[in-house]
């Protein structure tokens, strides 16, 4: 696993939980609006925490911390998710997977193996081909299917799930919110987030790239 960096306590990103968050490194999606660009890929002197840190530092938190949050970047894009998930869950701790759904087969083999505690997949807008493309900043024709796939396996888990979405201005509107959720996740089902600026965007750094 490629870890950028740990947030040592969250109360917000595991509802129910106090947790930490792992951040990864790399993504396949280039959304405009990133916020953690930095992670798409290693860049400025950042480097990988090594894996012996990130146990220690886990080891010395459990009888403090509930949940592990994996986050990113995009972790699934990593084919030793699993076996690190089997690693953290064997120290006790519930771990939640923050990813944007790209990697349906991945989730469905995280879901099966009884690895994964709570799924959050963030929906970037209306998942049909045209309109993915003009946030992910890649083409979507191979995308769109595999995000639909992700969406049934994460409502048929079993497992806690969150969806959501963040409202980009000149993207969204009302009508485009509501087949999200009418269409694809059921009324009810999608958690909206606001679109902020402040800490910088992949769109004001995209050079750098």
């Amino acid at each position: 696993m490629q870890i950028a960096s740990i947030q040592h306590l969250t109360v917000i990103d595991y509802p129910g939980k106090l947790a930490c968050v792992l951040f990864t490194f790399g993504c396949n999606f280039r959304c405009w609006y990133c916020h953690n660009h930095w992670l798409i890929k290693p860049h400025n002197g950042i480097s990988c925490l090594d894996k012996g840190t990130v146990m220690n530092f886990l080891e010395e938190r459990r009888q403090w911390l509930d949940g592990v949050v994996i986050s990113g970047g995009e972790p699934t894009i990593h084919k030793n998710l699993p076996d690190f998930f089997r690693e953290v869950k064997s120290m006790g701790y519930s771990v939640k997977l923050d990813t944007n759904g790209s990697n349906p087969q991945m989730l469905n083999f995280l879901v099966a193996n009884n690895l994964v505690d709570f799924l959050a997949m963030d929906i970037k807008t209306v998942p049909v081909e045209g309109e993915y493309s003009k946030v992910i900043g890649v083409p979507d024709n191979a995308v769109v299917s595999n995000i639909r796939e992700s969406i049934c396996i994460i409502k048929e888990s079993g497992v806690k799930y969150q969806f959501r979405t963040t409202w980009l201005p000149g993207i969204h509107d009302i009508n485009k919110i509501d087949l999200i959720q009418l269409d694809f996740l059921g009324e009810g089902k999608l958690k909206i987030n606001t679109f902020i600026t402040e800490n910088g965007i992949l769109a004001n750094q995209i050079n750098e790239y």
